[in-house]
């Protein structure tokens, strides 16, 4: 996966032709490059043949149950924070058929499910994102049973990260240790100059197939006040979060499973699930069993869900939680505490999806605080 063979990561500059370049030379390698595009008033993660299909020029407002585009950014392409959809959507697909069978005589067979791996370039891959990918490369190859669909689309995925240089207003990434500077997974990694009336991108490879690509553009060495425009953009990001998670939140969460607090959240959540749907490290599903209308076929297909559903947790007799407040602590407590347990990490990246995309508001920095408070943390 990339990252794991990084040479010396010498840093140059190519300007917006040279961006173009790049995403030419990963469409002429066979990639389907994928990256930020507007849509529905959004910026979403589509196919991407060229520069031009970038929101150069956009920016985001985020809040709570807020997202909006505004115009003003000149010429740059990435000054945007998380949109509604993460990576995840291409790696660990919303729905992928497991198993197909076929009636044979008074039985059936099940046949091979071929795997075709499609060779996806990601572009402009936030650091809280590539925390994510690393997040699930330890759930779906973590020695507790594997997904060879994810593996194979992830080991083919070549990553092109984009270095924050404006934080979102939801956005906590620097409490949660996983931003706003990639420091590994990537094959190439961008931080975008648009100062002192200049448009470039210093790049550095953090792979063997991406210094190949890279030194197949156009550019030129960056100097020492480049790398430390870079840097002093990057600090900037991290000085100005839009959030912040409170210290030790997995031992707080741990010891407050009976909080009141739980009862006040469900008086607004709408246990909708968009919060684990935007979320980029989310990974719940079910199965789902479907003939055709002959009976002569049956297929198995896996689908996300998520744990706000009450049928998420029905077992024989009914739903373990059948509650909203039930629901919502079990996301929280999962996300930010007991994910630990399992997988060695957070579950969270502080990207702030889970804020801006939910209907009502409901802020995890928030419920975090109000929990630590109430003990008379300061």
């Amino acid at each position: 996966m990339a990252g794991s063979d990084a040479p010396d990561r010498d840093k140059v500059l190519i300007d917006r032709d040279g961006l173009q370049g790049l995403i030419d030379a990963l469409i002429d390698d066979g990639y389907q490059v994928i990256g930020p595009r507007i849509a529905d008033g959004a910026v979403v993660l589509e196919p991407v043949a060229g520069v031009d299909d970038l929101p150069a020029g956009w920016r985001d407002e985020q809040d709570g149950g807020r997202y909006r585009l505004v115009g003003g950014g000149g010429d740059a392409v990435f000054e945007f924070g998380p949109g509604p959809q993460a990576w995840k959507r291409y790696l660990y697909p919303p729905t992928e058929r497991l198993w197909r069978a076929r009636r044979r005589g008074k039985g059936f067979a099940i046949e091979d499910e071929a795997m075709e791996t499609p060779r996806y370039a990601f572009l402009g891959v936030r650091a809280c994102d590539v925390h994510a990918m690393a997040i699930h490369d330890e759930v779906f190859d973590g020695g507790r049973g594997t997904d060879p669909g994810y593996l194979a689309r992830r080991r083919a995925a070549f990553v092109v990260a984009v270095n924050c240089t404006r934080a979102g207003g939801t956005c906590f990434c620097v409490s949660m240790g996983a931003g706003p500077k990639v420091d590994g997974g990537f094959d190439l990694a961008l931080t975008e100059l648009t100062e002192r009336d200049r448009h470039a991108f210093l790049v550095e490879a953090g792979s063997e197939r991406g210094a190949q690509v890279l030194a197949r553009l156009d550019r030129r060495d960056a100097g020492d006040g480049d790398v430390s425009a870079a840097e002093a953009l990057v600090a900037r990001t991290a000085e100005t979060m839009g959030r912040e998670m409170v210290a030790d939140v997995a031992a707080l969460l741990g010891r407050n499973l009976e909080h009141p607090r739980w009862n006040k959240v469900a008086e607004r959540c709408l246990t909708c699930g968009n919060c684990t749907m935007v979320c980029p490290t989310c990974f719940c599903s079910t199965v789902e069993d479907v003939t055709d209308l002959t009976g002569d076929t049956a297929e198995r297909w896996r689908k996300w869900d998520s744990c706000f559903t009450v049928e998420f947790s029905y077992i024989h007799g009914g739903s373990i939680r059948r509650e909203g407040a039930a629901r919502y602590r079990q996301w929280m407590t999962h996300k930010l505490s007991t994910w630990h347990e399992q997988f060695g990490s957070s579950g969270c990246v502080g990207c702030g999806r889970c804020i801006t995309w939910c209907p009502v508001g409901i802020d995890i920095t928030e419920e975090a605080r109000a929990i630590h408070d109430s003990e008379g943390g300061e």
